[in-house]
């Protein structure tokens, strides 16, 4: 036996495990995925860094666990690859590159040309030939949005200089992409000549015609007739991804376009919902990763180091592209008057290079155009970019209520549903599903508080599933089931003074049921207990609550009450940056607020660099845009520094019965790795009472502060009569 375990021991691990066993390495690399993306999420660093920093230290530089040319890693690597440029396509923000769309293209124009000339002389200076220059070029010339996530808790989203700034990445990445697959081509072609590059050019345009206008119309056209069939949808999102790569390949076009371009062709068809949610998932927490872990594995980092080659051109490329990219903010602060301020956070959003800039680098690299060291270089620019450029984002916008506050995209302030006041008064309708007894106690209570305050009604509603025979077993047990959790409810419901109507419905799927009887009845509100299923199971294939978020087509909550609604004597409301549609939870914790005579507080949260007058310049803002509410009872307004917004409100909740947060939707940095909000982190810690508030996707927003409104007048006028 001890023999057996010391010639085991003496085995080279990569040749006699590895190889023969392909699911330990995918063993290996799930755990790494699970494990590094948290950890450095934590130490406020991107996902991505660590996954890039972690195939070094498992490949040849490192522990040589793997080697850069495993064939499954090659294989699951490559699928990653093209589904990055996929998402990046599908991730795109159309809407938001509308709304300023000749700002993005005239800065988009700076963004691109400046690095792309500067690379471009930077490949000669080197003695590159003009292709692999010009390429160089290319890896400078677009950007990602790294930064979004802390622009978006910053709450300037809506400043033009940003909003211009993201809208011009669709400009630098097709751009970018159209360059490459021209350089490509003609690299290629052989000789060159004017004639042969002008036939690329009209291919390449062509193509991408087919692509962005036809694919998109089929594909609108394809939803249109399939209704809500989501593996129909689901189908025709990879029809379109697997014609637009045989299109390309027939044309002799780079595939990666092609991937890029479905995505973005299907951007609309597709909107936000689950087939989104599902798509992305499926890159994100797998392919993507898996792809960044191997350019990890081709980094040679003795090679790097003992070569002054290497270090000077990785240094030629960092100095070009930071001095290009500020170039081009100040082009833009020069033509639209933007102050310092905004121009230095253009800058810092425009420096990260990830998606576009890894897929021109690997494309020039199997083409032959350019060389490993160039691909190292652009590896490592990519982590240094990504992990600096939200850095000085963070520097930048953080505590910039200027950026806030002014410069904005125009927007009403509330914009709350056109219904009359009238009929919202009389007629507030709340649907409170009661699948789940040990919930439906609570549940009652709480919309039963609500109801009251704004003399509407309860309609309890039970759901029973469809079966093939409307005799079958399983649906009278389902029905009789259903009978005993409404009667319970109504009694419950009517006991506490408010008008109850019970729903019973027989559906196939409880989520679209319940949407569908909230629809019917025209419902004002949702009202959900917590549901038990979430993470990865849960986002693969989804639970009833993200369904009826997505469906539904009014404000939906989802309460996990610890303690009777009755009891809730202090509510805190967090505001995690100044937009304003994040104040529907402080409408809604004003009505039951007002129904059980409660304080509330409206929290926000800035860095710790943020100076007294930015601060006081926030609560300003804050108190003008809680004014709008117009409640008899304001909330008190409370702003706190910290580093880290979550476990700020985690230590603030505890002198609270109640936190009513937002419902953020599942989404992926630019990158393509899935990154988390801080709904869910709070949702897993907390530990008093918790309602997540979800808004429709069609701006049917909370009537509940109408309503405050009409009681206002009422007690005025009852008060004016005493006298």
């Amino acid at each position: 036996m001890i023999p057996l375990v010391l010639k085991f021991l003496t085995l080279d691990p990569t040749s006699q495990v590895l190889g023969k066993e392909p699911i330990v390495p995918l063993a290996i690399l799930l755990l790494v995925i699970l494990v590094i993306p948290i950890l450095f999420e934590r130490l406020r660093l991107p996902a991505l860094v660590g996954l890039v920093c972690s195939g070094v230290v498992l490949g040849p530089s490192g522990w040589r666990l793997f080697e850069p040319e495993t064939p499954i890693i090659t294989f699951l690597s490559n699928i990653g690859l093209v589904y990055l440029m996929f998402i990046t396509g599908l991730e795109f923000n159309i809407q938001l590159f509308r709304q300023q769309q000749s700002r993005s293209l005239v800065f988009g124009a700076f963004s691109f040309s400046i690095p792309l000339i500067l690379g471009t002389l930077g490949g000669r200076f080197l003695d590159f030939g003009w292709h692999s220059s010009i390429l160089m070029g290319c890896l400078l010339a677009s950007h990602s949005l790294v930064a979004y996530p802390i622009i978006s808790r910053l709450g300037v989203v809506n400043n033009k200089a940003v909003t211009m700034t993201m809208g011009a990445t669709i400009f630098t990445d097709i751009g970018t992409l159209l360059i490459l697959t021209v350089s490509i081509a003609s690299f290629h072609g052989g000789a060159f000549s004017f004639a042969q590059l002008g036939t690329i050019v009209g291919w390449v345009i062509i193509y991408f015609l087919i692509v962005l206008v036809g694919f998109d119309w089929a594909s609108k056209e394809f939803f249109r007739q399939s209704g809500d069939d989501e593996g129909n949808k689901f189908l025709c999102v990879l029809m379109s991804v697997f014609l637009s790569l045989v299109i390309a390949q027939l044309m002799g076009l780079e595939k990666i376009v092609g991937f890029f371009l479905a995505g973005l062709a299907v951007n609309e068809a597709i909107g936000e919902g689950p087939i989104k949610e599902k798509l992305v998932l499926i890159g994100s927490a797998l392919f993507i990763p898996i792809f960044f872990i191997d350019l990890g594995l081709t980094i040679d980092l003795p090679a790097f180091f003992n070569g002054y080659s290497t270090i000077k051109l990785l240094l030629l490329i960092f100095v070009s592209l930071m001095s290009s990219k500020f170039m081009a903010s100040v082009l833009a602060k020069l033509v639209y008057r933007y102050s310092w301020q905004e121009t230095l956070t253009i800058w810092s959003l425009s420096i990260p290079l990830v998606g576009t800039t890894l897929a021109v680098a690997l494309g020039g690299y199997r083409s032959g155009l350019l060389p490993v060291e160039v691909l190292n270089s652009v590896i490592i620019l990519v982590v240094i970019t990504a992990t600096l450029g939200p850095w000085l984002t963070s520097l930048m916008a953080g505590g910039a209520v200027g950026l806030t506050c002014s410069s904005v995209v125009a927007a009403p302030i509330i914009n709350l549903s056109e219904q009359p006041i009238e009929s919202a008064h009389s007629n507030f309708t709340i649907v409170v599903p009661v699948q789940n007894p040990q919930t439906q106690k609570y549940l009652i209570e709480m919309a039963a508080l609500l109801a009251c305050q704004s003399q509407g009604k309860v309609l309890p509603l039970a759901i029973a599933h469809a079966t093939a025979q409307m005799d079958a077993p399983q649906l009278d047990v389902a029905w009789q089931r259903s009978e005993k959790l409404l009667a319970k409810a109504t009694e419950q419901s009517r006991i506490l003074g408010a008008k109850a109507e019970p729903l019973l419905r027989i559906d196939d799927a409880f989520a679209p049921g319940i949407c569908r009887a909230a629809r019917e009845q025209k419902a004002n509100l949702i009202l959900m207990g917590w549901g038990k299923r979430t993470g990865l199971r849960a986002r693969l294939l989804g639970n009833v609550i993200d369904n009826v978020f997505w469906a539904a087509h009014c404000p939906v909550a989802v309460a996990r009450l610890v303690e009777s609604p009755k009891r809730i004597q202090r509510i805190l409301v967090p505001i995690e940056n100044l937009i304003t549609p994040t104040l529907t939870p402080v409408e809604f914790a004003q009505t039951l607020a007002d129904a059980n005579q409660s304080q509330i507080t409206v929290l926000n949260i800035c860095d710790r660099r943020t100076s007294s007058s930015q601060i006081a310049a926030r609560r300003s803002h804050l108190s003008q845009l809680v004014s709008k509410l117009a409640v008899p009872n304001p909330p008190e307004i409370q702003i706190i520094t910290h580093e880290n917004a979550a476990q700020a409100i985690l230590q603030a909740a505890r002198l609270y019965d109640l936190v009513v947060l937002p419902f953020i939707r599942n989404r992926t940095s630019p990158g393509g790795l899935a990154i988390g909000d801080v709904t869910t982190e709070l949702a897993r810690q907390l530990t008093c009472s918790i309602i997540i508030l979800g808004e429709p996707q069609q701006n049917h927003k909370l009537v509940l502060s109408k309503i405050a409104e009409v009681r206002s007048q009422e007690s005025g006028v009852r008060s004016k009569t005493l006298l």
